[in-house]
Parts: C-alpha cells; structure tokens; sequence
C-alpha cells in the first residue's frame, strides 16, 4: 500500500461493487497496523463493503491478513488430535466448561483462547475466574505444556495474537459495521486459525439473544466460516443453535460453573446437557470418530465421570480449587440478596433472552465496556423454558443480587420478559443446521 491515492482508489472500488485482490487486502491491512492508513480511511472501506458486500475470496484474504498481523502458537507437537471449539456468544451459554473435558477425556488436545463477556453476553475467561485461584493468564508455551499434560487448557489471548483484528473490531464497533457476514467470520476464524488447531468446530447462535437473529443469516455464516477454515487447512464444522431463550439455568459468573459441574456430575438434564453432548460429537466427527458412535462415546465419558475428573484436573493445573469438582457451592462465592419470582400459572410462550442477560450485567455479572469489574457472584437462574408449565406455587426465576435494592430493579421488570399463555407451547429446536458434520 503505498500513498492516500492507492487507498482512495480502493475505496472507490468498493464503493462501486468492485472486488480486492488478495495482494490488496493484505497490503490494506499491514497499512492500516503501520498507520499509514488512518481510521476514516478504513471505517469508510468497512462501510463500503458493508453495503455492497464482500466475496467469499476476499473474506478468506482478509482472514489471512490478519492472522499475519500477529504470532500464531504451534500446537503440531502435541500427541492426539488438536481441537478449538468457538461459541458466537449467547446468555446461560458455557458448554465449553463441559465440552472441553469431554474432548479431552476422548484423547484430544484442546487449546481454547477465550474472551470476556460484553453486553448481554458471558465470557468464558470471567466464569472460570469465579473459581478461586483460577488464572487465565498463560503464556503459549504454558498452555502448550498444560495441553499435552492435561489434555485442556482455556486461556486469555496474547496481545500479539491477531493485533490486526483488535484495532478492526474496535473501529467497526463505533461505526456501524459490526453486522458484516465477512468481517464476522474474518475476525472469528483468524483467531481459531492463529490459534494452532487442526480441527475447529463453531457453534452458531440464532435467535433473541444471539447476534443474529434469524436462521438464514446466521446458517450463511456458518457456511462461510467453515470455508474460510477449510481453506486454511482446518477441519472445520458448525452447528447452527437456538439463542431464543436462555441455555443453560443460570446467568452470571460462579452460576453458570455450578451449572456445568452439574451437568458434568449427572445431576442435571435438559437443553445444555443435550448441547454439550451434540457439540463434543460433532467436535469428535471432525478428527474422524463415525457419526454413528460419537454420540455414544462422549455421553458414556459424561455418565461415568470420567469428564468431572478431567476437569477437576484442568481447575488445578489452572491455580484454582478443585475442590469445586465435588461441592461447587462449597466454593464458588453466593451473592448475599437470593428472591424468588413467579409470573403465576400457564404455559411459557416466550423469553426474553437478551433482555435476562442485560439484567444480569446490571446486577453485575458482565461489563457494558472493556476494562469493567464484574461481581461473579450474582445473577439470574431461570428455572424455566418455553413449553413448560409454569406455577404460581414454583420460582421460574431466582435473583442473585448484591443488594435488595438491585433485587427490586429486577424484580419490576421480570412480569414482562416471561409470557405466558392457556395453551401448550411447542418449545423452539434445539440445532436449526449443520455444517459439515452428521
């Protein structure tokens, strides 16, 4: 990239429908981290593509600009098949927490660079840091060695790793061009790729509480993310999954690892069990297990508790207590305000999904900016999904709060995020598509 002119001439380009190559989306891009071409120049190419749309081409071009921005961690070394799994962020969503020792468990390597929850969303990397001594912070050759050792690691991404797309999100997000299919799944897979992992499974939300709200957009984005990865190199795969209520019963930090232990402990069912089990299936399918016996597999490696031990060891390799295997609560920190709420007797017709999980950020469990403290104790659990029958004898939500007063706020607003009705509700499905694999 050389001079304003060459920019301009791009700009003008996209502007007008017209394609980059490979060579000018790289040069763009090592441009931009070298300031040698400013943030209106770029925000003004991320809303022309926004409009006129990028091509498949020049997503998996941009994908590798901006993996060459930064390091990449080499996980070739390790024994077993090496797996990423990627949520697009959802509300009670932290089946990584359960994935990641099933997969382990079944002799793959996982390596899992994570975020920290924004908005309505959690983070995976705030959770764990609710278990007491628990540390995020690894270097590439600590997580490396706790991989081959462990079998699992989950860690904070370096600085280094795709500087590129840390200075694009920031720039798209205070300018409108956040909703590019390209430029999601350019910044998605350019981590999972800088990442090492031969295989990557995503997990693609729809709905309420998703990023996407409909089907068709967010199957398109599967689509594309699994073609940029396949063209890396990758075995990729996605499934497409319901965001249209809450996953899991609890919202919030320390709630959401009670969940999953839970979970992991035979002591729970329903749709986050069942998610779990078909996302470490179809992770499994991608390093070759048969479709027909990985279901098996990993729910007989969650039945016998083989998966609980495994991540009993992960949290100790960690720094934090494992002892939180065994007796969560016995652990975790519990919010000092508990009230309960029913919204009477019927059938749940609807969730508002997004709308819980801004309610649990308020109480403190997430950040509404980049630098925030979160409280990990509070938060919501909802003890109830669309379909089910509601009573007014029986909580549908239980409020974790720091204050009775931050109890109350909440409280006023739940009657008009849970509906109900007189009839039986059919309750949403659970996988709306798949994405090369079974």
């Amino acid at each position: 990239m050389s001079g304003r002119l060459a920019i301009t001439e791009l700009i003008g380009r996209k502007r007008d429908g017209g394609e980059l190559t490979s060579d000018e989306i790289s040069g763009l891009i090592r441009a931009y981290v070298a300031d040698e071409v400013d943030d209106a120049q770029m925000a003004a190419m991320l809303m022309a593509g926004v409009i006129r749309g990028f091509s498949t081409d020049e997503a998996v071009a941009l994908t590798e600009a901006l993996v060459a921005s930064g390091d990449t961690i080499d996980l070739s070394g390790l024994a077993g098949p090496t797996v990423d799994k990627h949520s697009t962020g959802g509300v009670g969503d932290g089946t990584s927490l359960v994935v990641g020792p099933l997969l382990a468990e079944a002799g793959c390597q996982l390596a899992k660079l994570s975020g920290r929850g924004l908005g309505h969303t959690g983070g995976t990397l705030d959770k764990l840091e609710s278990i007491p001594g628990f540390r995020v912070d690894l270097e590439p050759a600590q997580l490396r060695e706790q991989v081959s050792t462990v079998g699992l690691a989950i860690a904070a991404a370096t600085a280094e790793l795709v500087p590129a797309d840390k200075r694009l999100y920031a720039l798209r997000d205070v300018t409108g061009t956040v909703a590019s299919p390209a430029l999601i799944a350019s910044s998605v897979m350019s981590k999972k790729i800088a990442g090492g992992a031969g295989h990557v499974l995503l997990d693609v939300k729809v709905g309420d509480g998703a990023f996407l709200p409909e089907a068709s957009s967010a199957s398109a984005l599967a689509q594309l993310c699994v073609s940029i990865g396949q063209r890396a190199g990758r075995r990729t795969g996605a499934l497409v999954t319901d965001m249209s209520q809450p996953l899991g019963d609890g919202i919030g930090n320390a709630l959401e690892i009670a969940v999953a232990i839970e979970t992991l402990q035979g002591q729970r069912g329903g749709r986050f069990r069942e998610l779990s089990l078909d996302l470490a299936s179809a992770a499994l399918q991608l390093t070759g297990e048969a479709p027909e016996t990985a279901r098996g597999r990993v729910e007989q490696l969650l039945d016998s508790g083989a998966a609980l031990e495994r991540f009993a060891r992960f949290v100790e390799a960690q720094g934090g207590d494992p002892r939180v295997a065994d007796d969560p609560w016995g652990v975790l920190p519990a919010a000092p305000v508990v009230r309960d709420w029913s919204p009477g007797d019927g059938w749940v017709a609807s969730i508002a999904c997004r709308r819980l999980g801004e309610l649990a950020g308020q109480l403190g469990a997430g950040r509404q900016r980049q630098g925030d403290d979160v409280d990990p104790a509070v938060g919501l659990d909802l003890l109830v999904r669309v379909g089910d029958q509601a009573s007014a004898d029986a909580p549908a939500v239980r409020i974790h709060a720091r204050s009775d007063a931050a109890a109350e706020r909440v409280l006023q607003e739940l009657p008009e995020l849970l509906i109900l009705t007189d009839e039986p509700v059919a309750p949403p499905p659970l996988v709306h598509d798949r994405v090369g694999v079974a």
